[in-house]
């Protein structure tokens, strides 16, 4: 048995969903007090001059905090049914059915939500390692639990769960430089697909 680490944002999926869900699920009048709140943010996050941490820390703040965790958990599960397959790459789901098939220990990892990739993992019978918002008595307290899964932290969590060493071959799966941590631990490393060095 081998270990299959992939990414989600860009590598299972064509695109981001962190600001499709955030989109979908956040109060209307959230949304339209935001976008002019955060568009120097990600103009600044273009620039190179704020972080893709801090930026997604302060959207769940304000797009999420005070909300029922169980409304934003049927919105997760709604997302993940009618909004998730139209932007998955077949190319990917092909390559997770592949490693299962070799009986591979198969995990995505993931700085994007819990809401909605758990109900998608589940479907799909697949482990999960992400971020994951606070709740204090069933009520969204606008913070992340713990790190953002992302970078070093998505080797950190990895490890937690299983030890890498164990395998005989590691492969991951990533396409930004957030995922060049959990690259470095794999034998066999794909960035945008591409296998490298």
């Amino acid at each position: 048995m081998n270990l299959a680490l992939f990414d989600f944002d860009g590598t299972i999926t064509r695109k981001e969903t962190f600001g499709a869900f955030v989109r979908f699920a956040a109060p209307r009048f959230r949304r339209v007090l935001g976008a002019p709140f955060f568009a120097p943010l990600v103009a600044g996050y273009r620039l190179g001059l704020v972080s893709a941490n801090d930026i997604r820390a302060q959207v769940v703040h304000f797009g999420f905090r005070g909300l029922h965790a169980d409304a934003l958990k049927r919105a997760g599960r709604h997302f993940a049914q009618e909004c998730l397959p139209a932007i998955v790459r077949p190319t990917a789901l092909e390559r997770i059915h592949w490693h299962r098939s070799r009986g591979d220990k198969v995990l995505v990892v993931s700085g994007a939500l819990d809401t909605y990739l758990s109900p998608w993992c589940e479907q799909h019978g697949l482990e999960l390692i992400c971020s994951r918002l606070h709740v204090e008595n069933g009520v969204l307290t606008g913070r992340f639990q713990g790190a953002q899964c992302v970078s070093a932290e998505k080797c950190r969590r990895v490890r937690e769960l299983c030890t890498p060493e164990d395998f005989p071959l590691v492969y991951a799966y990533g396409d930004t430089k957030e995922d060049l941590a959990m690259l470095a631990m794999a034998h066999k490393k794909f960035y945008r697909w591409q296998e490298v060095a």
